[in-house]
């Protein structure tokens, strides 16, 4: 379905607004890899204008990075400091990798399978979801939600992962916009929780700018249109939540870049104090796994308190943009 702009222009050719039922997050974990690498090492061939760009402008200086590792024991590790999962191994029905790259392994490597044999879940039902970039990860939980929600079980979880390796150079960075990091992060989800409930859900696709990927420059509209698709998509969150802007406690964001959350939160009227952007600096852009990562700070910061409103979001190159709303 279109959504007609006042411009007259297409903001999107796939859009999903919903409230959702009773899909909540059991419990949220995370992994940073222990290396710290300055941005400066990673950007060696730009020039010294865009590197002040990134440093002073977007709020980056250094990117987490785990040279010696594969993705494999970066999942297992995030997932292994989920407490809730202790015990509960047999009750996962099943695991969805949220992946941002495509191609995440040699041919004939079984990346999920893997996985899931060493955190003894052999009886889940384990899928990728792919296509919707760094999105990917919170239309993850949403469709486990739906997919426990349908089968009845009440005992029935899912386990989400989210995060990449930046295996190839293509992959370190998105030129004028962020630079890349490797931290993971693993959601349980329950079809009937009453904590860190998922309340509304919405998400747009701006199909136009599929092929504007690395490495391929960001096409100029896409540019342009971001905050404001952002924005917009944010707003519908909330609406489907039946919750307004102003009742957010907080919003957890996708690390891109500071500049980028400042022009999204003058078009939502938000104070830039109410985004947790603790990360960027520390983190970088980790792919898809930057809202749960920052959830899991932002709770160990008493940044978010029994029965806060609060919002995660993504955006994906290709482009998917992405809001959940859940009360803590």
């Amino acid at each position: 379905m279109a959504d007609s702009r006042p411009d007259g222009r297409v903001a999107g050719a796939y859009r999903t607004d919903r409230q959702c039922g009773m899909t909540a997050l059991l419990d949220v974990g995370c992994h940073l890899p222990a290396r710290s690498v300055d941005i400066g090492d990673i950007c060696v061939d730009a020039d010294p204008k865009r590197l002040w760009t990134y440093r002073r402008l977007f709020g980056l200086k250094k990117v987490l990075r785990d040279p010696g590792q594969d993705l494999r024991p970066l999942l297992v590790a995030a997932v292994d400091s989920l407490t809730e999962l202790r015990g509960n191994e047999h009750r996962v029905r099943y695991v969805v990798l949220g992946r941002t790259i495509v191609p995440a392994v040699r041919a004939g490597e079984t990346l999920l399978e893997d996985v899931c044999v060493t955190l003894g879940l052999p009886n889940a039902v384990a899928f990728t979801l792919t296509q919707h970039a760094c999105a990917a990860g919170l239309l993850a939980v949403d469709l486990a939600g739906q997919l426990l929600a349908a089968d009845g079980d009440p005992d029935a979880l899912a386990l989400v992962l989210t995060g990449e390796k930046a295996f190839a150079p293509i992959l370190e960075t998105i030129p004028e916009s962020t630079v890349m990091g490797e931290a993971t992060a693993a959601c349980l989800v329950t079809a009937n929780g009453e904590r860190d409930r998922l309340l509304g859900v919405a998400t747009r696709t701006l199909g136009q700018f599929a092929e504007s990927v690395p490495p391929q420059p960001l096409h100029p509209d896409f540019v342009k249109d971001h905050n404001e698709v952002l924005a917009e998509v944010i707003r519908q969150a909330c609406r489907n939540a039946g919750v307004d802007i102003d009742d957010l406690a907080l919003l957890l964001p996708h690390n891109v870049n500071m500049l980028s959350w400042s022009w999204t939160c003058r078009l939502l009227d938000v104070p830039l104090e109410r985004v947790y952007l603790d990360n960027i600096a520390v983190t970088g852009h980790c792919f898809g796994a930057d809202p749960f990562v920052n959830y899991v700070h932002a709770r160990a910061a008493d940044r978010l308190r029994p029965g806060d409103l609060y919002l995660m979001a993504a955006v994906g190159l290709g482009a998917t943009f992405t809001a959940a709303v859940l009360r803590h």
